[in-house]
């Protein structure tokens, strides 16, 4: 799959699809392309890549935590607004 490095606006090449959509793996495998021949495998960041369209990554595969406010917010019972960034108590 390709993807866009945000430094360097290069394209990258990655083929392992699972690490890349694992959020507890900070970074993948990948080669960028360039040139005739074919790339050293490098190991990227995923929170610099980005889609072909300039579009970033879906936080789920870089934030194991993605969605804790939300629990927060089901299991508690507040509102939106009231939500800070950690829980302050029953």
């Amino acid at each position: 799959m390709l993807f866009k490095d945000t430094a360097t606006n290069h394209l990258v090449e990655v083929a392992d699809i699972v690490t890349l959509s694992n959020p507890y793996e900070l970074t993948v495998v990948g080669r960028y392309l360039w040139g005739e021949e074919v790339q050293d495998p490098e190991v990227f960041d995923k929170t610099q890549l980005s889609f072909l369209s300039g579009e970033a990554l879906p936080r789920c595969w870089h934030d194991s935590r993605y969605r804790d406010r939300e629990v927060r917010r089901l299991r508690c019972g507040t509102r939106a607004a009231e939500d800070s960034d950690y829980y302050q108590g029953a």
